[in-house]
């Protein structure tokens, strides 16, 4: 099964193409250009230089969240709008997710954040066994001294674009923390492949139309909104877009 996958939920932004398990090829940028101009381009080139066209591909798949935003959408209305052309399933996988498969070679216990800012991060917990990685827990946003006090001094690896962050932030409190080399640290177009290779296999797909972004938690701009309609500065109004509620 070729899927052709998309990264865009970070500051990296990722596409790969892969046959069942192997990986075909893959580009990777973290160079602080906006999604909006990368993604697409990489996946075009990726592709011609494959001598592949989207017709060849079996399904698309994207990291959907949580992340960046503004990198879910943008990876999210990518896929859609190639699958919606060439008439292909899609499959939507955690971010989150997608780091575990990504850094699974690593073995052991992972801790995948990302920066969520005001000292949280959209956090995960996997055990890998057998080169797959097996949750611990659902994906949340969770304070830095939440997620220190549930690991304690376990041996973990962190993976993910927050990973810094949280280590110099807990390290002290963690002593079996230990980061992630470079190349298994972000979330990449491979990962996001991996991690919905069994969901594709099983069936597990949805129509582009189907296909949705997930948030753990509304915007900034929202929460603000939000706040000053409790604060009856301006009239209620619905709100602008779905997010997890457990999370406000």
């Amino acid at each position: 099964m070729k899927i052709l996958a998309f990264e865009s939920s970070a500051v990296s932004a990722s596409v790969a193409l892969t046959e069942d398990d192997r990986l075909i090829a893959q580009s990777f940028q973290n160079c602080g250009l906006t999604h909006s101009r990368t993604l697409l381009p990489m996946a075009e080139a990726l592709l011609a230089n494959c001598g592949v066209t989207i017709n060849d591909v079996d399904a698309l798949a994207v990291a959907h969240g949580p992340g960046s935003f503004t990198g879910v959408r943008i990876g999210v209305a990518t896929v859609k709008g190639l699958a919606l052309g060439a008439d292909k399933p899609c499959v939507g996988v955690s971010t989150l997710e997608a780091m575990a498969w990504g850094a699974r070679a690593l073995g052991g216990s992972l801790c995948c954040v990302m920066d969520a800012r005001a000292g949280q991060v959209y956090n995960a917990l996997f055990e890998v066994e057998d080169l797959t990685p097996r949750r611990l827990c659902d994906d949340r946003a969770l304070k830095m001294t939440e997620l220190s006090e549930e690991i304690g001094e376990a041996p973990y690896f962190l993976v993910g674009d927050g990973a810094n962050l949280c280590y110099n932030t807990i390290k002290d409190h963690c002593i079996g923390l230990r980061l992630a080399p470079p190349e298994l640290r972000y979330a990449t177009g491979f990962g996001v492949a991996a991690a919905a290779l069994p969901l594709a296999q099983a069936g597990k797909t949805c129509s582009p139309q189907e296909l949705d972004a997930f948030y753990l938690r509304r915007p900034q701009a929202e929460r603000e909104r939000m706040k000053r309609l409790a604060e009856n500065r301006y009239p209620k109004a619905a709100p602008l877009m779905r997010y997890c509620p457990e999370f406000q």
